[in-house]
């Protein structure tokens, strides 16, 4: 777990499961004679990804962004994935003294598997919410494709994860930016799905940004590398023009989701375009 303070907002960025995904899918258009000196593919092409989600404390709140992944859909699930420590958030939050049920808001900045997971838990022969005291904040756009899937989305988007938070009436439905906590915000981000949203930090001067699926990895800064995965590629790269030039500008720190060995970086800009620089806490 690593630990930084943007203003007066305490920032813990947690790690969960350990997978692997597809390298031509993750890179997309870019080709495997340049993808490969990024990330190392093993036999399966797969390369290795972290799943990061971020814990913040503002405005008296613990703020949950990202629920991690899960063993709910057993052995072959994990294989096909390679996830290993499925789960380990859990006990880097007791490291710091919480349960589930001390989290006031969960952040779900999409909810696919990978970022959802655990939204609930099996218990008792049940699956029911893992953060009972918690709201969950979706945007509207996402909920809906999110329990109206279709053939290129329905492999992301598991019902176990979706349906008993909805069924308690936990979900809040957002649409477009918001305040969450004093120095919290909201910020859509669509093009891996419609309804993605980032967490954007800004207090004292300082920002950071937690930027979902837009960026997965430092190696995804470059506007071209945008993922496979991707429902809307091009409105991935509208977004991240968008969006670049400001925080390069305010020197944001860019917080993302996937990336293995690095939890921060910055956006640069060179002869080439825009690229990631790591920062070292």
């Amino acid at each position: 777990m690593n630990y930084l303070r943007v203003g007066k907002i305490d920032v813990y960025l947690l790690e969960d499961a350990s997978f692997r995904l597809d390298g031509g899918a993750m890179f997309g258009v870019v080709p495997k004679v340049i993808w490969r000196r990024l990330s190392d593919a093993d036999e399966m092409n797969r390369i290795p990804l972290l799943v990061r989600p971020m814990l913040l404390r503002a405005d008296g709140k613990w703020i949950l962004v990202e629920t991690g992944m899960d063993d709910k859909q057993g052995e072959k699930h994990r294989k096909i994935y390679g996830i290993t420590a499925a789960g380990k958030m859990l006990s880097q939050l007791a490291e710091l003294g919480l349960e589930p049920k001390d989290i006031d808001v969960v952040v779900n900045t999409h909810l696919h598997f990978d970022h959802a997971g655990m939204n609930t838990i099996s218990r008792d022969g049940s699956i029911v919410p893992m953060f009972t005291n918690a709201q969950y904040l979706v945007q509207k756009q996402e909920l809906y494709d999110a329990q109206h899937p279709h053939e290129r989305n329905k492999a992301s988007y598991l019902p176990e994860n979706i349906a008993p938070i909805a069924e308690a009436g936990l979900f809040v439905e957002i649409e477009g930016e918001a305040e969450i906590a004093e120095g919290v915000k909201l910020l859509p981000l669509p093009g891996h799905t419609l309804g993605q949203q980032g967490v954007v930090i800004e207090s004292e001067g300082q920002t950071a940004v937690y930027t979902a699926d837009m960026v997965p990895t430092l190696e995804h800064v470059p506007l071209p590398y945008i993922m496979a995965y991707d429902l809307y590629p091009v409105t991935t790269l509208e977004a991240r023009k968008e969006h670049y030039q400001r925080w390069l500008e305010k020197g944001a720190l860019l917080i993302t989701p996937h990336d293995p060995l690095n939890p921060l970086g910055r956006i640069a800009h060179g002869e080439r375009g825009y690229y990631a620089e790591a920062v070292r806490l």
